[in-house]
């Protein structure tokens, strides 16, 4: 007898590779012992929060017996939360954004689902480029809508605004960005921004519906060498921002994010009353009240991003030393070299013979690459040079 749907059978056959390295990972360390495993394998911030969490936390204790101290809000978050977040999202976009076009979820996660849910109709198309966080598909078809991606370019993970253009369809609803990008660590200039608007601009002349650009922007905080990460906001109307604190406050666990809504767009209201239903009727409900209320007395705060420009710096050397060829990340905390041979998969595997955990690009729809996520302390980084240097020379 099947247990479970047709469609779940199959997500957990092809489930992320960055969980199955994860969790070859947790094998490794049982067999050989912490210190000898190398694990770059997952996106999990290490820096404790800013002071400004542990401040408040404290704060929050005090305040625990008063009624409805944890009861429920609004399903769009604290009106006070809410409005403070508006004035420091203003701040990062440079747009002037009122509360009401903000919406506050449980992470990224629930802020894309959202935006999902409210806009797309069964048959619809997101296209995005790759490579890309593997969750997207999966958010995608939660809506009965489909994934489709474009190849960035070889090497500087650009926009190909050309390919991008010919992908375009009648049912093309979604244009999924994320900037500073997981895996590459690419940041999308102005002038790429401005390109995309334009070519959806020419593909919205007699639609009924509107083409989006949704940003995905958790790592927005975190770019190197004064590189700009330009908003979208001003450059194309039709654009939603979707992010999340698990990185500049290192909160993951909490599960804090919002969907913002551009101003620019007329009849706003709408969209922004879907979203906050959307976020109601998927099982959301709310963000969790403690996450938001923390968020509130934090919001300006960040980890210190030099550690992970340090740790950026320690990472290019070690690869550098092993001969392996590389991009440097203009932002977020991960690398995105090429696999030697052209095989990430089979690479990987031979990372993890010397204890380096790795994911393949295939799993962010990229072959030929791999992904290290450099948010691990520098003395891990440093002592696994040794390894990479054993790997290269069994790889070639």
């Amino acid at each position: 007898m099947q247990l479970i749907s047709s469609q779940m059978i199959q997500y957990m056959e092809r489930s992320s590779w960055i969980r199955k390295m994860f969790e070859e990972g947790i094998k490794l360390k049982k067999q050989f012992g912490e210190e000898a495993v190398h694990d770059f394998s997952l996106g999990n911030p290490d820096l404790p929060p800013p002071a400004a969490i542990k401040n408040a936390l404290a704060e929050l204790a005090d305040q625990a017996d008063q009624p409805f101290f944890l009861g429920y809000m609004p399903n769009f978050g604290y009106p006070d939360v809410r409005q403070r977040l508006a004035e420091e999202v203003s701040r990062e976009q440079g747009v002037d954004v009122p509360a009401d076009s903000l919406v506050i979820t449980c992470g990224a996660a629930g802020a894309l689902n959202s935006v999902f849910r409210a806009v797309l109709e069964p048959g619809d198309e997101v296209l995005a480029p790759a490579p890309y966080f593997v969750e997207y598909g999966f958010y995608t078809e939660n809506h009965g809508a489909t994934l489709t991606t474009v190849r960035s370019k070889p090497l500087t993970f650009e926009l190909d605004l050309e390919a991008m253009d010919a992908a375009i369809t009648p049912k093309t609803r979604i244009v999924l960005i994320n900037s500073p990008n997981n895996p590459t660590g690419a940041v999308y200039s102005r002038q790429e921004l401005e390109g995309l608007a334009a070519i959806l601009t020419k593909h919205n002349q007699g639609r009924d519906k509107p083409i989006y650009i949704l940003s995905d922007e958790p790592y927005r905080f975190l770019a190197f060498d004064g590189v700009e990460v330009p908003s979208v906001l001003p450059i194309y109307p039709y654009s939603i921002v979707c992010s999340s604190f698990s990185k500049n406050l290192s909160m993951a666990g909490e599960r804090i994010g919002y969907a913002l809504i551009n101003p620019a767009i007329k009849g706003r209201e709408m969209l922004m009353g879907a979203v906050i239903m959307s976020n109601r009727i998927l099982g959301f409900v709310n963000a969790p009240a403690i996450a938001q209320k923390l968020l509130g007395k934090a919001l300006g705060s960040s980890v210190d991003i030099s550690i992970y420009d340090a740790r950026r710096k320690a990472m290019a050397k070690v690869l550098d030393n092993a001969g392996i060829k590389y991009t440097m990340p203009r932002g977020a905390f991960y690398f995105f070299p090429e696999a030697p041979g052209g095989d990430d998969v089979a690479f990987c595997a031979t990372l993890q013979e010397e204890k380096i955990l790795a994911v393949p690009g295939t799993g962010f729809g990229y072959p030929g690459f791999f992904r290290l996520a450099f948010c691990v302390s520098e003395e891990v980084i440093t002592r696994s040079a040794d390894a990479f240097v054993r790997a290269m020379a069994k790889a070639s």
